[in-house]
């Protein structure tokens, strides 16, 4: 007679959140390299994320730093890197005299857009492998259960 205990059955879907960000792993992980590849060696996946929210009307300090999940001191950390590397740069704020609104640089947005064609490729890549209908079906599947807007990083 056997002490073990028999496995307990596998629900659909049981593995669904790991398999999830295995994915957003790999697209992260992805679209990294290609921004590499396209001269961008010295940002890194955080600093997407930060680019995501300030494109394309900018954002204040505290507003990145909401949409990251970080306090408003690494917020202004991340700020003062972005700006310093010539990524982003500081303005006056249209409607908050105290405020100042950071904004993408041109080297910010040509940064930007090959983040944009290395999320592209990325898709193509699925789609090779899938097949075009099957990564509309699951891109259309994700739209109704994620909330868009709060990517972010999952640790600094």
């Amino acid at each position: 007679m056997s002490d073990s205990k028999p496995a307990s059955p596998v629900r659909p879907g049981q593995d669904l959140a790991l398999l999830l960000l295995a994915a957003g792993a790999a697209a992260t992980d992805a679209i990294h390299a290609g921004v590499v590849a396209a001269g961008f060696a010295d940002v890194r996946p955080t600093h997407g994320f930060a680019f995501v929210r300030l494109a394309p009307n900018g954002a204040t300090v505290g507003e990145l730093a909401e949409h990251l999940g970080v306090t408003k001191q690494a917020a202004s950390q991340l700020v003062d890197e972005i700006v310093h590397k010539g990524y982003a740069e500081r303005n006056t704020h249209p409607d908050d005299a105290r405020a100042r609104l950071i904004t993408l640089t041109d080297k910010g947005w040509a940064c930007t857009r090959a983040a944009d064609a290395a999320a592209a490729n990325f898709a193509a890549q699925w789609a090779s492998i899938l097949g075009d209908s099957a990564v509309t079906e699951l891109r259309n599947a994700l739209v109704r259960v994620a909330a868009p807007g709060r990517v972010r990083p999952a640790s600094w």
